[in-house]
């Protein structure tokens, strides 16, 4: 018997194993594509909800005659905190929230009940 067979049965171990966890891989990149299409619809319902918060908020911006720069300054953020609010890019947080309420003479539970579901 040589030395050749037993690195033989080796190499052919090694690669059935990364043979093995190529195709693990490959079974778990497509549970997560399943899942991740099977999300669309939630997915497109959190950007609508978070659009129609920036529609709320930009709403009553106009309705007070408001600059996002005056709103920006009044309550401590950058002007561009307030287009990404405006636009669902983002949501502002609590404390944010409560001063817009607060600048724009309106509660928490008014904006939030203006959002359409």
């Amino acid at each position: 018997m040589s030395i050749a067979a037993p690195m033989l049965v080796i190499s052919l171990i090694i690669y059935a194993g990364l043979f093995g966890l190529f195709i693990y891989l490959v079974i778990l990149i497509i549970r997560a594509l399943k899942k991740y299409i099977r999300s669309k619809d939630v997915r497109a319902e959190k950007s609508v909800l978070k659009q129609n918060l920036g529609e709320v908020l930009k709403d009553l911006r106009t309705k007070n005659k408001m600059t996002q720069e005056f709103v920006a300054e009044t309550i401590g953020v950058s002007r561009q905190a307030v287009s990404k609010w405006e636009s669902g890019e983002c949501d502002p947080s609590t404390s944010n929230l409560i001063a817009l309420a607060k600048l724009y003479r309106t509660t928490v539970e008014e904006i939030l009940q203006n959002i359409k579901q």
